[in-house]
């Protein structure tokens, strides 16, 4: 399968929402701008060891990523990406350990664990307000060899996480795959933190 085939179900804009409501485990949905449902997950609780699969269909019969945890409970844990279908690591995010506490950072990485990228909060003041006071909506800028390559901001709602998600700003590309496991994994790490 070639790389364009690979990433033709993948868009440059999203509507990324956590689930009111789920019984053991969180599930979260990333929406075309059409409305239209693109990616489905749902997280089991409890596991010691994060293994995400992203779906296209909430009957879960189309997996389409892979987002695997190297480490056990890790504070800079390092999650490999793999395309579902090719099977082919994508590349992996990097999550900057304490640095995180209060402010999140994260790095992208390719094939071969080299830093091509960030993901961090616009502001520590702000990382840190919103920590405190809930209803403060964050702000996440994606840069790709110093360049500005896209931005997840949050949606101001007391009553469900939701992200509005632009890959497509700048002139440096994020491969749509990493861009997906990076709103899942902020979804997934935010969810807690609320």
């Amino acid at each position: 399968m070639s790389d364009s085939t690979a990433l033709t179900p993948y868009k440059t804009h999203y509507v990324a929402k956590k689930a009111l409501f789920t019984f053991l485990g969180s599930a979260f949905r990333l929406y075309t701008q059409e409305g239209d449902l693109a990616f489905f997950v749902k997280m089991k609780a409890f596991k010691l060891r994060e293994e995400i699969t992203v779906y296209s269909d909430e009957a879960q019969q189309n997996a389409m990523l892979r987002i695997q945890a190297r480490q056990i409970m890790d504070v800079s844990a390092t999650y490999d990406v793999t395309d579902a279908k090719s099977g082919d690591k994508v590349g992996a995010l990097r999550r900057k350990g304490l640095k995180s506490i209060f402010m999140d950072e994260w790095s992208i990485l390719d094939t071969d664990d080299v830093e091509m990228g960030t993901i961090k909060e616009s502001s520590a003041l702000m990382a840190i307000l919103s920590r405190l006071v809930k209803l403060i909506p964050q702000t996440y800028h994606i840069t790709l060899g110093g360049t500005h390559a896209g931005a997840i901001k949050q949606r101001f709602n007391p009553f469900q996480l939701a992200y509005d998600v632009d890959f497509g700003q700048g002139d440096a590309s994020l491969d749509p795959r990493l861009g997906v496991a990076a709103v899942v994994m902020l979804l997934s790490i935010e969810g807690r933190q609320q």
